[in-house]
């Protein structure tokens, strides 16, 4: 006879390909729709890159509260009622985003200020998304047996990686279309974000209904165990920090992607920056805003969104080869190598503004593929600095520190461009590669030189 709890189960190609591409839709729309909706809007560069890296706060912050979603109801509840929440916020953005005037889109200089309640909706729908990743997460261990778990990881991460996809490059392409048919950049983003509102609703209609409910998915504050739960939490804390090796371990992970840190937040402003060299009143002063390679919306989210992101997975996935037959200390330098040398392709982009897509798909490409390629030697690093009795807790520490890592450069990154151009902008990131290089040094003395190879 099947007991209860069998009676409660799904089989996950039910509910895993969707759940996964449920976190991973508004991660993209948060991060990376909103840097090319504000930049497309007419926001500077520097206002654009200041704001839009704050919206990345609650992933560096989501391990102070994950206990309270450990503790706290189900995660089957934080699942569907965060879901409700981001649904709720894109129907709101689809409603109340601001329409600057056409005028003022075109000389880039619509202030920050006029989206103020965007940026409130966009923050309310990243502490929903954080919270989500960590209920999904947790759910996925308890709605189905370990050796399920392990076979379902791949599908996890396809549709994780196919929500990227769709988020960087089927709406974004979406809003180009709507913006080549109508002129109107505000309707065409109201229209795209409409879109992805339509598509959340969807799923969170069917996880609310097909989800299963698993007997060991139940809050643990019942059984009185919060206490023992953030004692925990703080004893994770305590020795993270005394590890040895922590602070050079801290440096390597603030570092190791410093040229891309500074490069995320402007490659796409770059790519739909007109081709002109132009300049713009800031103050009292001329900022350079222009000298892009003026593609269209749609354009970028082909060229960007799509043969960008397949590129991304495919340096990822050679990676992970090349480091189980290398290991992760000989893996290293090659990994590094390939996180910083790409980078130059925005260097010859930003030099040369060639109109052929083929060339400027094929050095976004390579750029992804690189970042892709060397993005796994730090996050073996991450695992391998993480072992311990505390495994899973410190390494929840580290992806904080890898949020950080993204955000600290983000903030000025923008003002950096306003105030040197493209060009300069992408020989800074270059030099900004010693940083790499340095801590690649320091760090790979400290590595197991049998970790990470089978």
């Amino acid at each position: 006879m099947r007991s209860n709890m069998d009676k409660t189960k799904k089989s996950p190609w039910w509910w895993v390909p969707t759940l996964y591409f449920a976190e991973g839709v508004p991660y993209f729309l948060v991060n990376n729709i909103s840097v090319m909706m504000f930049t497309k809007m007419g926001v500077p560069n520097g206002q654009m890159a200041f704001f839009t890296t704050l919206l990345y706060f609650p992933w560096f912050l989501k391990g102070i509260w994950s206990p309270i979603v450990d503790v706290v109801k189900t995660k089957r509840w934080w699942i569907v009622t965060m879901q409700a929440l981001m649904t709720a916020m894109m129907i709101l953005l689809t409603l109340t985003l601001p329409r600057p005037d056409a005028s003022a889109i075109a000389g880039g200089q619509v202030p920050i200020s006029m989206f103020w309640f965007t940026l409130v909706l966009f923050i309310i729908a990243a502490f929903a998304s954080a919270t989500h990743d960590i209920a999904a997460d947790g759910y996925y261990m308890l709605a189905h047996e370990p050796s399920s778990q392990a076979a379902f990881i791949g599908i996890r991460s396809t549709f994780y990686r196919i929500a990227s996809v769709f988020g960087q490059g089927v709406l974004v392409f979406i809003a180009g279309r709507i913006e080549r048919g109508t002129g109107n950049i505000p309707l065409s983003w109201q229209i795209t974000i409409g879109v992805a509102a339509v598509v959340f609703l969807l799923i969170t209609l069917f996880h609310t209904f097909i989800l299963p409910k698993p007997a060991e998915d139940k809050p643990r504050i019942e059984s009185g165990s919060s206490k023992e739960t953030f004692r925990e939490l703080g004893n994770s804390f305590k020795t993270f920090f005394t590890k040895p090796g922590v602070w050079l371990a801290i440096v390597f992970m603030l570092l190791y992607r410093l040229p891309e840190g500074f490069l995320i937040k402007l490659c796409q402003p770059f790519l739909v920056a007109p081709v002109e060299e132009t300049m713009q009143a800031a103050g009292e002063r001329m900022i350079h805003v222009g000298g892009g390679l003026g593609l269209g919306t749609d354009v970028v989210g082909v060229v960007y969104g799509t043969i960008g992101v397949i590129a991304l997975l495919a340096g990822g996935i050679v990676g992970g080869i090349v480091a189980s037959r290398l290991g992760l200390r000989k893996a290293l330098w090659p990994m590094a190598a390939c996180m910083t040398l790409p980078c130059l392709t925005f260097v010859y982009l930003s030099i040369v503004q060639p109109a052929n897509l083929v060339a400027i798909s094929v050095a976004v490409a390579i750029e992804q593929f690189g970042y892709g390629f060397g993005f796994t030697a730090y996050m073996l690093y991450m695992m391998f600095f993480s072992e311990g009795e505390f495994k899973t807790s410190h390494y929840a520490i580290c992806t904080a520190f890898m949020a950080l890592s993204m955000m600290l450069p983000g903030f000025v990154a923008g003002y950096i461009q306003e105030a040197i151009g493209y060009v300069n902008f992408f020989w800074m990131v270059m030099v900004c590669c010693i940083a790499t290089v340095i801590v690649t040094i320091l760090a790979r003395r400290r590595v197991d030189p049998d970790y990470g190879r089978k």
